[in-house]
């Protein structure tokens, strides 16, 4: 017998751009696709993505704003 290939996994993303409240913005922020197969919309994305700046912050020591608005970004 052959040895069987590892088929690869595809990790899905969907990229998101964030403006924060004090004007600054940050592009392609990446959220994991099965997170957004709910009901939610892109509710769990915003979680997703200030549990991150969260973790930023605290390694970084300088926290960032609260989020204004979180869209989709053109670049899929």
């Amino acid at each position: 017998m052959g040895r069987q290939k590892k088929q690869p996994t595809t990790a899905s993303f969907v990229l998101f751009d964030v403006l924060y409240e004090d004007g600054s913005r940050s592009s392609n922020r990446k959220v994991p696709g099965e997170m957004l197969d709910g009901l939610d919309g892109d509710d769990p994305a915003r979680t997703f993505i200030m549990s991150q700046d969260q973790k930023i912050a605290e390694m970084s020591g300088q926290p960032r704003g609260p989020i204004k608005s979180l869209t989709r970004s053109a670049k899929q």
